[in-house]
């Protein structure tokens, strides 16, 4: 039952190949230029100050790998979703075959771990260069960037299938994605901020993978325990699974 999910899984790495060379070079150079940026240079001043029990090239690390491995999944997770279903009607062209809804589904979001998992590794590499690994617990690191990558396409496959306009992902990234980003611990402790917005931090996957990654590159224990992080994203997982499958179902057979 897994051979029609494998061959939607074979067509997005087939297209992949044309701008794989692209993709590479990018989860070098990314990872680099937010190092030094970040880690080395406001990492100085962070240091000088002693803010932080561990340098700020090490705490800042982690949280940026996450953070790539969020917006690998988003990019993955709306405009080509989005397209295959206005634009060039992959989806629909699919079905025509013995290839059922869910396994579009399945192929397209194994697609989707595979990207987070390469971009996550030219990360990890980096990282090891810097000397910003500080455990072997670092191992974990990859595949928790993999979970965080499925919580987070999932949802953004239903919200691909449900939106009438590519515009619609602009609201996305500036509501959802940005926010994230900036006040999900991946900058600083999210322990320095007001309650309400502590809350949606500890609500938003990303603050989960980025407890889950410091803790496996520092070799320290999370927040609220590893298990609880885990099983968080993957209500996330599940949740998103279910709708996606809804949405998808319902623009596939009207």
């Amino acid at each position: 039952m897994l051979q029609p999910s494998l061959a939607v899984l074979e067509y997005n790495l087939a297209t992949y190949r044309r701008v794989w060379k692209a993709s590479v070079l990018s989860s070098f150079a990314l990872p680099l230029l937010f190092l030094v940026g970040m880690g080395v240079s406001v990492g100085s001043y962070v240091d000088a100050r002693g803010a932080l029990d561990t340098d700020y090239l090490d705490f800042i690390a982690p949280g940026l790998l996450m953070s790539t491995a969020l917006q690998v999944a988003v990019a993955e997770s709306t405009w080509p979703v989005f397209g295959s279903f206005a634009w060039t009607r992959v989806y629909h062209s699919m079905l025509a075959t013995p290839v059922r809804i869910r396994d579009v589904l399945a192929g397209s979001f194994a697609f989707v771990l595979v990207r987070v998992a390469l971009a996550s590794i030219g990360f990890l590499v980096v990282m090891l260069l810097f000397g910003a690994v500080q455990s072997w617990h670092a191992l974990f690191a990859l595949p928790m960037c993999v979970l965080l990558g499925l919580a987070v396409a999932a949802p953004c496959f239903a919200y691909s299938a449900s939106v009438k306009s590519d515009g619609m992902f602009a609201v996305l990234l500036r509501f959802g994605v940005i926010p994230m980003t900036l006040f999900a611990g991946v900058f600083f402790p999210i322990e320095s901020l007001h309650p309400v917005p502590r809350a949606l931090a500890y609500a938003s996957p990303l603050w989960h993978g980025v407890e889950l990654g410091r803790a496996s590159t520092l070799g320290i224990e999370t927040a609220w325990g590893w298990p609880t992080h885990v099983a968080y994203l993957l209500l996330w997982c599940v949740g998103g699974w279910w709708l996606a499958l809804h949405r998808f179902t319902r623009k596939l057979t009207d």
